[in-house]
C-alpha cells in the first residue's frame, strides 16, 4: 500500500485518539503528524513493521502522553476554566453511539481527572476496544499493570460519566427549544429544557468576556444564558445549529459571518445537563473566520470601567 493511501486509512483513528487524549485539535493534529513522519523514517531504514496501525497507535498513545504532561503544566496558568477545542461533527450511526458519547465536551473535561497513563489505558480498553495485552503493549507495561490503570480510572470517573442516552429526535427538539427560548428571551420555556442540576461552563481563555467559573442549577443557568444571548442581539448575533463534538450545538456568528461562539448541549433523560460555551479565539480558528466582536467587547467595557 503506497503512503498516501495508508495515511488516509490510518490517520481517522490516529486522530481520534490524540484529540481524545489532549482535548485540542491543534495539537492532536501535531502529535498524528509525528507519529506518520517517524513511522515514515522506520519504514525507510526497513525496520520490521509488522501492523502499521498498532505502530502508528503506539506512536500517537505515547507522544500524546508527552504532550499531556506538558498541557497540564500551562494549563495551571490558564486564564479563566479551561475546556476542549470543539469539533463540529456529522450525524453519529446507531453502532457508534459509544464512540460518539466519548468525543462529548463533558466526557473530556471529565477525562482531565486522570493521569496521562490512566487516560491512554481508560481510552484504548473502553472505548477503541483495544484488548487488554495490546493496551499493555502500547504503554509498556504487563497485563496486570494495564488492567490497575483501567481500574484506577473508572473508579475517578464513577458515576460522574454521563451518557447520552437520547434519541436524535429528542436530542434536536431539546436543542430546536432551547435556543428558540434563549432567542426569544422566555425564561419559563428555557427552565423546562434544563435538568435541575444542569452547569453551564464557558472558556475565553482570558481573551473575551466569559464565564469566570461554572455556573450550576436551572434558574440559575437559564438567567445566564438569557444576559448572554441577549448581548448577542445587540450586537447582530446570530446562531445557527450544528452538532458539535457529537452532541447538538450550535455556532454564534456575527454580521459579518465571522464566528463568535461555539456552543454543545449535553443531554440525557429528556433535559439538558450541560452547556459548554467556547468563544477563546484561539481555540476556534480551526473551524473558521474568527469574529473580533468579543475583544471589542471586552475593550470596550474597561473603557467604562476608566471612565
Amino acid at each position: 500500500m503506497s503512503s498516501p493511501d495508508l495515511y488516509d486509512e490510518l490517520r481517522p483513528r490516529a486522530f481520534a485518539i490524540a484529540y481524545r487524549m489532549l482535548g485540542s485539535v491543534s495539537e492532536a493534529e501535531d502529535v498524528v503528524q509525528e507519529a506518520f513522519l517517524r513511522m515514515h523514517r522506520a519504514r525507510r531504514r526497513d525496520e520490521p513493521i509488522a501492523s502499521p496501525r498498532a505502530y502508528l497507535a503506539t506512536l500517537v498513545t505515547r507522544l500524546a502522553i508527552d504532550q499531556l504532561r506538558s498541557a497540564r503544566v500551562r494549563r495551571e496558568s490558564y486564564v479563566g476554566e479551561w475546556l476542549p477545542e470543539p469539533l463540529v461533527t456529522g450525524p453519529t450511526p446507531a453502532d457508534h453511539a459509544e464512540t460518539a458519547d466519548s468525543l462529548s465536551l463533558a466526557f473530556l473535561v471529565l477525562l482531565e481527572n486522570l493521569t496521562p497513563r490512566q487516560r491512554a489505558a481508560f481510552l484504548l480498553r473502553e472505548v477503541f476496544d483495544y484488548p487488554y495485552p495490546e493496551v499493555a503493549r502500547i504503554l509498556g507495561t504487563d497485563v496486570d499493570g494495564t488492567r490497575h490503570l483501567v481500574a484506577r480510572a473508572r473508579a475517578h470517573l464513577g458515576s460522574r460519566r454521563a451518557r447520552y442516552h437520547a434519541s436524535r429526535r429528542q436530542r434536536e427538539e431539546l436543542a430546536n427549544g432551547f435556543f428558540a427560548a434563549a432567542r426569544q428571551g422566555d425564561l419559563r420555556a428555557l427552565e423546562a429544557l434544563l435538568a435541575q442540576d444542569v452547569a453551564l461552563r464557558g472558556d475565553g481563555g482570558g481573551k473575551v468576556p466569559a464565564l469566570g467559573r461554572p455556573v450550576h442549577g436551572r434558574e440559575r443557568v437559564a438567567r445566564t444564558v438569557l444576559r448572554g444571548f441577549a448581548v448577542y442581539a445587540r450586537h447582530g448575533v446570530r446562531v445557527r445549529l450544528a452538532e458539535v463534538n457529537g452532541q447538538p450545538g450550535a455556532l454564534a456568528y456575527d454580521a459579518r459571518d465571522e464566528l463568535v461562539a461555539v456552543m454543545e448541549l449535553g443531554i440525557a433523560e429528556d433535559r439538558i445537563h450541560t452547556v459548554h460555551s467556547i468563544n477563546n479565539p484561539d481555540k476556534l480558528r480551526h473551524l473558521d473566520q474568527f469574529s473580533d466582536l468579543g475583544i471589542r467587547v471586552r475593550a470596550g467595557r474597561r473603557t467604562d470601567e476608566r471612565a
